[in-house]
């Protein structure tokens, strides 16, 4: 008896350290993110006290009256204005995982005709990207990490059961070129699009900042 309760101590006391343990790198991760984002806010401070922002003042409207829907991939973050010769109020710029739209009725679309119809957009780019994250993203390994990052199944079962279809929402797509021609098609004939906007597809070298036009399938 005396045996089996030092070893149910034994336990408890070492689930507790593990315990400690997790809950020090949580901490830990915390302060670090904390800290990733205060460094911005610092240099923010000093950007408005040293009115580095005055080169950049514009209006909402987009001079070059083109829209562009592109990934959030960091590589692009400074390439794609660079290649493009864009600057601050020359576009708008609509930016997602994939840089594709996915559904009629979602933000992306809800943009765009924002862009059109109150921004005075005439013309739309939809930019992919070469090694794109997004292309062969896996839902279920995603599902994974989110329970290992302590989002309970009992969550992600109530999604299904509102009818959100999880498994396709999260998956990616296998083939860029393709997902950039059903993202032209998808606002070329969409319902509240008018005939007169101009709507191309292209694919960015993420490295050169090449661009590859799309042709319609």
């Amino acid at each position: 008896m005396e045996c089996e309760r030092g070893k149910r101590e034994e336990m408890e006391g070492r689930n507790q350290r593990i315990g400690i343990f997790f809950l020090f790198l949580r901490l830990s991760n915390f302060k670090q993110r904390r800290i990733m984002i205060d460094e911005l806010l610092s240099f923010n401070r000093s950007f408005v006290e040293s009115k580095g922002y005055e080169k950049y003042i514009t209006d909402k409207y987009p001079d070059k009256k083109i829209a562009i829907v592109t990934c959030m991939d960091t590589r692009l973050t400074e390439l794609l204005p660079a290649a493009l010769g864009i600057r601050n109020g020359d576009v708008k710029m609509i930016k997602n995982a994939g840089g594709t739209i996915n559904h009629p009725f979602g933000s992306a679309m809800r943009s765009l005709l924002v862009a059109i119809y109150e921004l005075g957009v005439k013309e739309v780019m939809i930019i992919g990207h070469t090694d794109c994250g997004v292309q062969h993203m896996d839902s279920e390994l995603m599902l994974k990490h989110m329970r290992e990052r302590g989002v309970s199944q009992d969550h992600i079962n109530m999604m299904e059961y509102c009818d959100v279809n999880l498994r396709q929402w999260l998956s990616g797509f296998n083939d860029t070129e393709e997902a950039v021609r059903k993202s032209v098609a998808l606002v070329r004939h969409h319902p509240l699009v008018p005939d007169d906007i101009t709507v191309r597809g292209f694919i960015m070298d993420s490295v050169t900042g090449e661009l590859m036009e799309i042709k319609a399938g």
